[in-house]
């Protein structure tokens, strides 16, 4: 090697050229002056200028050498293709290889369309290896590329249509020109910002993932490999355009997951699927509730079902409650019309009382059904806050929550089977038993729109002990009450007669009652 110039251009010479650059540099030698003196007896300047004049005459030739700088992107032509490397010509008669890291990096689907002859982009990664081979790399120049694309984007303001390829804690990834952009949440458009619903990030957004989306490039930054995109820059859709879209969409009936986005007096407002729909406070809860901020959120995510649509107001109306088990329901199962209750009264009003019966379960007695008698106010009734009374349900309606109650159809014939049905429910034991003289066997209450007097005779003579029993002479029997309405003076009779000791008793006359000696 110490033979040879200590030219740069000499120190390349030797890879691969052909002979006739050869014959032309021997040529330009003999123009500078071949076999000049040493290079100890020349001045530093004349040196440079034979490198300088050697460089001019070489373009001047048209023989300037155009060799590959790492970072320059190049168009070569693919030269092979094996397993292992595939080698690309780049120009001034010189090959570089992909190879190792770079072969892999190339997408399986690209590799397999890859032909000989074939241009192809290729980024310069260093001029000469230890092999002396220029080496390429195919994804950075792809890359390099699409950095030159989004930044001309960037400059003219223009978008780009893709799809959704993944996301993050922070938002979704579009690939432009094969570059990872990323859109923030913030910069979801209108209508997918508002259908984001989940406390994950896959809940969040895994959903999108395939989704076309169109973008407009609002950052670039080549050194840090940023790119952000925006999806809100590129849509021209309005809150009301997409309100217009959504209502089209939705159907009464139907169930979906939306996101509380703000509370007034009397409601709340949530968003489905990009339009916002209004749950009215008595829609919220089946408890009663005075604000929505006591059971809800702004940013709460919900089930909400549509049972109002008005597309000419374009107004949604939804529930919260509808999706919830009524414990109303559950608590009026146990009761069914025609029942006699016992309730407390609650409140008066001018159409009529209200009574608790049970827990915070209320009915309404309407004043028609307080008394057989024209009133104008409960209170002519003599009922007050706090009364207890019997009443009988007429009316359960699930739909509207109401119970209805009457106080003047109590001892309603009307009712009779059901309320004969309810005694023996009660445990009312209507049976014949032997009991103990001291025992009082329980009648059933009398009402005479449900019994006649004949009823009433046959239930008192079933109520009393037929069977004659060995008593203490100081021992009274009862006797059932006597009713008038109820029996006549024969069956009076006959009862007092049925509830006498008819045991044998000693009835021998007194001395004055003796019959005379004959």
């Amino acid at each position: 090697m110490s033979g040879l110039s200590t030219s740069p251009f000499d120190c390349i010479i030797p890879l691969s050229y052909p002979p006739e650059f050869l014959i032309h540099m021997e040529q330009n030698d003999a123009l500078l002056g071949q076999g000049v003196a040493p290079e100890s007896n020349l001045p530093a300047e004349d040196t440079n200028n034979n490198h300088t004049n050697m460089k001019t005459l070489l373009d001047q030739e048209g023989m300037s050498l155009d060799f590959p700088q790492p970072g320059e992107i190049r168009t070569g032509v693919v030269a092979s293709i094996n397993q292992s490397q595939i080698l690309v010509s780049v120009g001034a008669k010189s090959e570089g290889v992909i190879t190792g890291r770079e072969l892999e990096a190339i997408p399986a689907e690209e590799r397999l369309a890859l032909q000989l002859g074939q241009e192809i982009m290729v980024y310069v990664l260093s001029a000469e290896d230890s092999s002396g081979n220029v080496v390429l790399s195919y994804t950075r120049a792809q890359e390099q590329k699409g950095w030159a694309e989004v930044e001309k984007l960037l400059e003219e303001g223009g978008v780009y249509e893709g799809k959704v390829d993944g996301f993050n804690k922070g938002g979704i990834i579009v690939p432009v020109f094969g570059l990872r952009g990323f859109v923030p949440a913030s910069q979801l458009g209108i209508s997918r910002r508002m259908a984001v619903t989940g406390d994950t990030p896959d809940a969040r957004y895994a959903k999108m993932i395939g989704e076309p989306i169109t973008v407009r490039v609002i950052e670039v930054d080549r050194k840090r490999r940023r790119l952000i995109l925006s999806e809100r820059a590129a849509s021209s859709e309005t809150r009301q355009s997409i309100k217009e879209r959504v209502i089209e969409s939705l159907k009464e009936g139907e169930i979906y997951s939306g996101k509380v986005t703000s509370l007034a007096d009397f409601g709340a407002f949530v968003n489905v699927n990009g339009a916002d729909g209004l749950v009215h406070l008595s829609e919220i809860s089946w408890e009663r509730v005075q604000h929505p901020s006591e059971v809800l959120e702004v940013g709460q995510e919900v089930q909400v079902k549509i049972i109002n649509i008005d597309r000419e107001k374009k107004r949604i109306g939804l529930s919260i409650r509808a999706l919830q088990n009524d414990p109303w329901q559950s608590k009026v199962d146990k009761f069914k019309v025609g029942q006699l209750v016992e309730g407390i009264i609650t409140r008066l009003t001018k159409f009529g009382a209200f009574a608790r019966l049970e827990g915070d379960l209320e009915g309404l007695i309407h004043i028609s059904e307080i008394s057989e008698n024209r009133i104008e106010h409960p209170k002519e009734a003599g009922l007050h806050d706090g009364s207890v009374v019997t009443l009988r349900i007429i009316r359960i309606d699930p739909n509207q929550r109401r119970i209805g109650l009457s106080l003047r159809k109590v001892d309603s014939g009307a009712y009779k089977d059901l309320d004969l049905k309810q005694i023996d429910l009660e445990g009312i034991n209507l049976e014949l038993v032997d009991k103990g003289p001291d025992v009082v066997v329980p009648v059933p209450a009398y009402h005479p729109e449900s019994s006649t007097g004949q009823d009433q005779k046959q239930v008192d003579l079933e109520s009393t002990n037929p069977e004659p029993v060995d008593k203490d002479p100081d021992v009274v029997v009862p006797v059932p009450a006597y009713h008038p309405e109820s029996s006549t003076g024969q069956d009076q009779k006959q009862v007092d007669l049925e509830s006498a000791n008819l045991e044998p008793v000693d009835d021998k006359p007194s001395k004055d009652e003796e019959a005379p000696k004959e």
